[in-house]
C-alpha cells in the first residue's frame, strides 16, 4: 500500500512538473528549430551565392547585409514590438522569414538574394527582441535561469545540428532542397507558436508605434532608463565590447586558422566539429548547474573562462593549442549566456524590454561592422596576428572590468539584492 501511495505521489510531482514546464518545452522547441533554420540557412546561402558568382567578395557582402538591415530595423522595432502581441509577432515573422527562404532558389541575380536577406534580416530583428520579451512573460521568474540553460542548450545544439543537416541534405540532393528544408522549419515554428498561450494584456490606443513622435518619445524612455539604472548600463557597455572584440575575432577564424596557424582544411573542419562538441557539452553542465550556481558565478565566471579561451586561441601555434582554446571558449559560452539572459530579464522591466533590446541591438550591429573592418585594415599594417592578440585582450579588459564593478562593495549589494530571486 505504501509503494502505491509512494508511486501515485511521484506521478503527481511529474504530472505537475510537466505541466509547469509544458509551454516552456514547446517554446524551446520553436525557437530551437528557428534557430537551426538559421544555421542550415547560413551554410546554404553562403554556397549559392559563391555557386552562381565564385567571388569571395559577393559572399562577404552577406556577413554586411545582415547587420545592416538590422541597424536599419532596430532603430524603430522596438517600438512595435513593445505595442505589438509578442506571440502574433513572432508567428508572423517565422511565417514571412519561411516564404523569403523559399524564394531564394527562384531569384535571378546576387542583387535580388541580397534583397531578400536584407527582408530576411528585418524579420529576424523583430522575432529576437520579441522572443526574449516573450520568454519573459511567459516564464515564471524562479524558473528563468533554468530555462535559460535549457535555451543555451538548443542554441548550442543548432550550432552543431543545423550545418550537419545541411551537409548531409547536400549529399542527398541539392542546394535548393536544403534552402526549402529550410523554410520548412521556421514554418514549423510558427506552427508550435501558434499553440501557445497569449501573454499580452489588451493595449489601449495610443501613438502609432511608426510615427516619428513614437520613436522619440521611446527613445526618450529608453535613455532615462540607462540614466536610472547606471549598473544595468555599465554591464551592458562592458557587454558590447565583449560581444564586439569576440565577433571580429570570430570573423577572421578561417583566415587566421589556416595561414597563420598552418592548419589543412581538414584540421580546420575537425576543430569547428569539435567546437561545436564542447559548445554543446556546455550547455549540458549549465543546464544541470543552473540551480547550483548564481547568475554572478555564471556571468563573471563564465565570462572569464571565455576570454580566457579567446587568449589562448590568439597565442596557438599548433592544432592542440588552439583546439584547447576553442573548446574552452565554447564550453562556457553557454554559462556566460545563461547568466547575462537571466541578469537582463531580471533588470529591465517588460514594457519597454522591446524597445531596450533593438535600441542596444542597433549598437551592437554598428560597432559590429566597424570592429569587423578596423580587424581587417590593422592585419593589413600589422599582422593578423597582432589585430587578434589585440582583440583578445579588449576582450579580456571588458570581462575584468564588469568584474570589477560586480565585486565593488556598493555594486556588490546592490547585485546581490537584484539577483536574490534569480540566482
Amino acid at each position: 500500500m505504501m509503494a502505491a501511495d509512494w508511486a501515485e505521489g511521484r506521478f503527481s510531482m511529474r504530472k505537475r512538473n510537466w505541466s509547469g514546464w509544458r509551454f516552456p518545452a514547446m517554446l524551446l522547441a520553436a525557437t530551437g528549430l528557428s534557430t537551426v533554420g538559421d544555421f542550415v540557412y547560413l551554410v546554404a546561402i553562403n554556397l549559392l551565392v559563391f555557386e552562381m558568382t565564385n567571388s569571395a567578395a559577393a559572399v562577404a557582402g552577406l556577413w554586411i547585409a545582415g547587420p545592416a538591415a538590422a541597424i536599419f530595423t532596430r532603430l524603430w522595432a522596438g517600438s512595435l514590438i513593445d505595442r505589438a502581441n509578442k506571440r502574433r509577432l513572432m508567428i508572423w515573422t517565422d511565417v514571412i522569414r519561411g516564404v523569403l527562404v523559399a524564394l531564394i532558389p527562384f531569384m535571378p541575380s546576387v542583387w535580388a538574394i541580397y534583397g531578400l536577406l536584407w527582408l530576411i534580416s528585418m524579420a529576424k530583428s523583430f522575432f529576437s527582441p520579441a522572443s526574449l520579451t516573450y520568454i519573459t512573460m511567459l516564464v515564471p521568474e524562479e524558473k528563468r535561469k533554468r530555462f535559460n540553460s535549457f535555451y543555451s542548450l538548443t542554441s548550442s545544439g543548432a550550432f552543431v545540428i543545423g550545418p550537419a543537416i545541411a551537409g548531409l541534405l547536400f549529399l542527398v540532393s541539392s542546394i535548393e532542397m536544403v534552402i526549402w528544408f529550410n523554410a520548412a522549419t521556421f514554418g514549423l515554428s510558427a506552427l508550435i507558436l501558434r499553440w501557445l498561450p497569449n501573454v499580452d494584456e489588451e493595449k489601449t490606443a495610443g501613438l502609432n508605434p511608426l510615427s516619428m513622435k513614437a520613436i522619440a518619445e521611446d527613445f526618450t524612455v529608453v535613455m532615462k532608463f540607462g540614466r536610472k539604472q547606471r549598473l544595468f548600463l555599465y554591464v551592458l557597455i562592458f557587454n558590447l565590447f565583449i560581444l564586439i572584440s569576440t565577433f571580429a575575432m570570430d570573423a577572421q577564424e578561417v583566415v587566421f586558422a589556416r595561414q597563420v596557424v598552418g592548419l589543412s582544411e581538414v584540421d580546420y573542419s575537425l576543430l569547428i566539429s569539435i567546437t561545436g562538441i564542447g559548445a554543446v557539452l556546455g550547455a549540458v553542465a549549465v543546464s544541470s548547474l543552473s540551480e547550483k550556481l548564481s547568475v554572478k558565478q555564471l556571468l563573471g565566471g563564465g565570462f572569464l573562462l571565455v576570454s580566457a579561451g579567446y587568449l589562448i586561441y590568439a597565442f596557438s601555434h599548433s592544432f592542440a593549442m588552439i583546439a584547447a582554446g576553442f573548446i574552452l571558449l565554447g564550453f562556457f559560452h553557454a554559462f556566460a549566456n545563461t547568466g547575462y539572459t537571466t541578469w537582463y530579464q531580471h533588470m529591465v522591466p517588460i514594457s519597454i524590454m522591446g524597445r531596450v533590446t533593438s535600441l542596444y541591438g542597433v549598437a551592437v550591429s554598428l560597432f559590429q561592422i566597424l570592429f569587423v573592418l578596423g580587424a581587417g585594415v590593422a592585419a593589413d599594417l600589422f599582422s593578423l596576428r597582432l589585430t587578434i592578440i589585440g582583440l583578445a585582450f579588449v576582450c579580456l579588459i571588458a570581462v575584468l572590468g564588469l568584474i570589477r564593478m560586480m565585486l565593488h562593495p556598493e555594486n556588490k549589494k546592490v547585485f546581490e539584492v537584484e539577483m536574490k530571486k534569480a540566482g
